[in-house]
């Protein structure tokens, strides 16, 4: 056996450790990578964000590096559990910890959290996150124009808002937001920087969003994780008796799916239109353009169990004048809802997400989501 067979065979022998399966920082299945100066096994996008830090991360592939008996003995004393024992001692609750299908952004400010700045090794810190206000510029996109500008941005845990000034010394704030209605994620791709979040809230029982960007990747993850700390406060007090474990994903949330559909009116005459769908949660939210600041409509989507269902296809006799024909048709209390896809797979993906969601039980929050729909229309 050569000396590059045996190191390999001792890795994989490592590599079947408890915890050693996955990335030690996203989660994904199978790592191909190590640090050799940490201890630790990762996957290939991690390992990319590790060799920006060198002074702190080695990487070296498993399979295509040549590994110095050493650096294999220091992988077999350390991995991936006893390593987060030690950079991960101190996570906080509400500190958003990103998996492999988060964005660079989220991934690479969580490693340099880790490792480089070691912000969660020390149990007795307090963190820059909640210190209960936030107030710094970001670039917002423009409502008509789609111009990004700097505005000033304060969030207030003692006041429960989130206000944006279109200037730095305007007395009057142009919105107030309130942190419970919040919902922040990523969207890099949709907003064309790597950097970019969008903030979703309700105003007048209408969903309104905004989008904005820094161009500090440490910056916008701060401001991230400082909303989320403050909405876990704001949780605490709402719900006394409530554990963290109930409370905490109640914070922001990723999105179920986003993608086109084209869509017909209530009457089912009109023409189908191409429309940009949202899947939050139970709301199923359609816009004419990605980036538009409010949704031109809703579907509320509820339990079977509550006269909710979702078909492939569209009733017999439908007139179907778009480009797309995989049909998906939902079924509410009060009405249908006629879409089309643009590819098979596009329509199974759809059907799966709809159907996860409405054979999941409805929460409290929900009948009251539900009973804010029917007032509203």
């Amino acid at each position: 056996m050569s000396a590059n067979d045996r190191v390999t065979r001792a890795l994989r022998e490592i590599l079947q450790n408890p915890g050693n399966d996955v990335c030690a920082d996203c989660g994904a299945a199978d790592p191909t990578w190590g640090s050799c100066s940490l201890g630790v096994f990762i996957c290939l996008a991690c390992s990319g964000i590790h060799r920006n830090i060198p002074e702190i991360s080695k990487v070296k592939s498993l399979s295509l590096s040549h590994w110095e008996d050493q650096e294999v003995q220091f992988m077999a004393e350390n991995g991936n559990n006893l390593v987060k024992s030690k950079y991960e001692a101190a996570v906080p609750v509400y500190y958003y910890k990103p998996t492999h299908k988060d964005c660079q952004t989220l991934r690479e400010q969580w490693i340099r959290a880790k490792y480089e700045r070691k912000e969660f090794s020390d149990p007795g810190k307090t963190f820059i996150y909640e210190e209960g206000t936030r107030d710094g510029l970001l670039m917002k996109r423009g409502r008509d124009n789609g111009q990004f500008l700097s505005r000033r941005f304060v969030l207030s845990e003692r006041e429960g808002t989130l206000k944006y000034f279109t200037k730095y010394d305007a007395k009057e704030p142009k919105a107030i937001i309130k942190v419970d209605t919040i919902n922040a994620t990523f969207q890099p791709e949709k907003i064309g920087n790597p950097n970019g979040l969008q903030i979703t809230y309700l105003k007048d029982y209408s969903t309104r969003n905004i989008f904005i960007y820094h161009d500090s990747s440490k910056e916008i993850v701060n401001w991230f994780n400082t909303i989320r700390a403050v909405q876990l406060h704001y949780l605490k007090v709402a719900f006394p008796g409530a554990t963290d474990a109930e409370l905490v994903p109640k914070l922001t949330r990723n999105f179920l799916k986003e993608g086109y559909m084209e869509k017909t009116g209530p009457r089912q005459t009109e023409g189908f239109k191409k429309r940009w769908f949202t899947l939050d949660q139970r709301r199923l939210m359609y816009f004419k353009d990605p980036l538009d600041a409010f949704a031109k409509g809703e579907v509320f989507l509820g339990h079977k169990d509550l006269n909710y269902s979702v078909l492939p296809g569209l009733p017999a006799g439908t007139y179907c004048n778009g480009a797309w024909h995989h049909g998906i048709t939902i079924e509410t209390r009060d009405r249908s809802f006629l879409f089309t896809c643009e590819s098979e797979s596009d329509q199974q993906d759809w059907l799966k997400h709809f159907n996860d969601v409405i054979n999941t039980p409805m929460s409290p929050q929900d009948y009251t989501t539900e009973a804010l729909f029917k007032h509203k229309h």
